[in-house]
């Protein structure tokens, strides 16, 4: 297949998950595209320091290609992934979009906000923010972060037997932000969790 290469020889690499969620946005040159394709694994050129990268080499957060699908111009690449690690940003996020610029009021957050909500808690694990919850819930330590689920749970099952759909929600979410918080603190990736859940359907 012939790529149309910009005038600086690279094209623009758009690397997503299986779920579609966008990881980040980076450049191959054609020795970078040529060990993609060898290797099954993700390598960049750096425009910065003008050398080839292998994303995860230093991190361990490699992504594992699962397919690459070029545009009808032929000059940028989608490429899908498992993301193995942390995620795909040098912060400590999941995904490099994560700084918000504006959230339009009807905007649907959708499933995709509890990889929003793991990829805060993992930074907050990583850079502590003075004051958070979270922090203090990852600082004190396993046993308060069980009493807080454990808890979260019972409320859950109150909500249900008083049958306020409103309640269920709101305790729902309770739940579900002292789950991820579990999760963080115990080193598990949504994506082990998605991948349980996809294999029971």
């Amino acid at each position: 297949m012939e790529f149309r290469f910009n005038a600086q020889g690279l094209l623009p690499a758009i690397v997503q998950d299986q779920r579609g969620q966008v990881l980040m946005l980076a450049y191959m040159n054609e020795d970078s595209l040529k060990k993609t394709l060898e290797t099954g694994e993700t390598w960049f050129y750096s425009r910065s320091r003008q050398e080839l990268w292998h994303k995860g080499a230093t991190s361990g957060n490699v992504q594992r290609i699962k397919d690459i699908t070029t545009d009808c111009d032929q000059d940028t690449l989608l490429i899908t992934v498992e993301q193995l690690g942390n995620g795909a940003c040098h912060e400590g996020d999941y995904s490099c979009f994560h700084h918000s610029v504006k959230t339009f009021a009807s905007a649907d957050p959708g499933p995709r906000v509890l990889d929003d909500v793991h990829s805060v808690v993992a930074h907050r694990k990583l850079h502590p923010k003075e004051g958070s919850y979270t922090n203090y819930l990852l600082d004190t330590g396993l046993d308060k972060i069980l009493k807080k689920v454990g808890e979260e749970t019972a409320e859950v099952i109150i909500a249900a037997k008083n049958g306020d759909g409103k309640e269920i929600s709101y305790e729902v979410g309770d739940l579900l932000y002292h789950l991820l918080v579990l999760m963080v603190h115990q080193d598990v990736e949504p994506q082990q969790v998605w991948k349980e859940l996809d294999s029971r359907r």
